[in-house]
């Protein structure tokens, strides 16, 4: 049996072999719904199945948008997947996800095999990539969008939430409890100082501090981003001599992983501590006390992100400002910082 080309269903539906393309990949130019109709209805007729392979090697794209994260496994990470996919279904794309572990290498393999691949854009959970993976970008001349601040090593665009906002509501609210300090469950050692959300929930944590006259000093802990080791490491901090009387935690897994601490240790949350997180995954509703945390708009994000990696027009070359859209950030109030919510 002869195989179906675009020429038979533009001869079946009596339009050109332009329209149908318009119809297929929903664009560029618009198509009358009756002529739509007929299209479709010459495509389900004749069985017609659009040769993606051959489409991505003449436009040198495909309907692929690589992302590359830290760790799908955390809440956050996988929640701001999800949005991504959904709003990449809206625009007739499909993701293609992998994660770096937090690993250069790792994140270098993946940009190599997504624009390998010729995905259509890339976007970028990163804790601020390497000097070799902006080479590799560069040398690609590839689509990249940030979901993070974006170093001057790379001149594309990025999408942010105000993390150091957001952290100095988190903190400020903690305080206005009545509790004489805040002690901060920071990120790790590798950690970057600068241009890293974690390290801006830290920033935002010693603003709310050092402005209210109180000091940082010895209050700041290093903590891996997972529940599971933040809650070993706060096992250890709550029973020791020095228990802090609230804290504030760079991400809600750590946060989730010290609520499990203090259950473990008979410590009441919030009467004897108070507790907040960073980025109000929908576990976050669940814990016992529900946790108060700081959100963002993740499925608008995500939007914004999609379209700045499809829309050329989008992109154009502009002043750092112009390129880096900033989303503003929310406090939620639930019960484990002591208010009713």
């Amino acid at each position: 049996m002869a195989k179906v080309t675009r020429d038979d269903v533009a001869r079946l539906a009596g339009t050109s072999t332009a329209v149908v393309s318009y119809v297929i990949n929903n664009g560029p130019r618009p198509v009358a719904p009756a002529t739509r109709e007929r299209v479709l209805a010459a495509i389900k007729e004749l069985g017609y199945r659009p040769d993606r392979v051959a489409q991505a090697m003449a436009s040198r794209r495909t309907d692929l948008i690589g992302m590359i994260v830290p760790d799908a496994r955390q809440p956050f990470f996988a929640e701001m997947a999800h949005a991504v996919e959904r709003a990449a279904a809206d625009r007739g794309k499909m993701v293609l996800v992998g994660n770096s572990d937090y690993r250069d290498e790792r994140e270098v393999h993946y940009l190599r095999a997504f624009l390998g691949m010729r995905v259509a854009g890339l976007i970028l959970v990163s804790q601020g990539p390497s000097d070799r993976a902006a080479a590799e970008i560069e040398a690609w001349d590839a689509r990249v969008v940030l979901l993070h601040e974006r170093p001057e090593a790379i001149d594309d665009v990025a999408v942010v939430t105000d993390d150091i906002g957001g952290a100095q509501l988190a903190t400020r609210h903690l305080l206005e409890h009545g509790h004489p300090y805040v002690a901060c469950l920071g990120g790790v050692e590798e950690t970057p100082s600068v241009g890293d959300p974690v390290a801006d929930h830290v920033e935002g944590w010693r603003r709310a501090m050092l402005e209210s006259g109180r000091s940082t000093e010895g209050r700041l802990f290093s903590a891996p981003y997972n529940r599971y080791d933040a809650y070993r490491l706060a096992l250890e901090l709550l029973s020791g001599a020095q228990r802090p009387p609230a804290i504030f935690c760079a991400t809600d897994d750590q946060a989730i992983g010290v609520l499990r601490a203090a259950r473990e240790l008979r410590i009441d949350v919030p009467g004897e501590l108070a507790v907040a997180g960073f980025d109000d995954v929908k576990e976050a509703a669940l814990t016992d006390p529900p946790l108060t945390t700081i959100a963002s708009d993740r499925p608008a994000m995500a939007r914004a992100a999609v379209d700045l990696v499809l829309d050329d027009g989008l992109r154009v070359v502009g002043s750092r400002r112009e390129r880096v859209r900033l989303f503003p950030s929310a406090l939620i109030v639930r019960r484990s910082c002591g208010c009713d919510g």
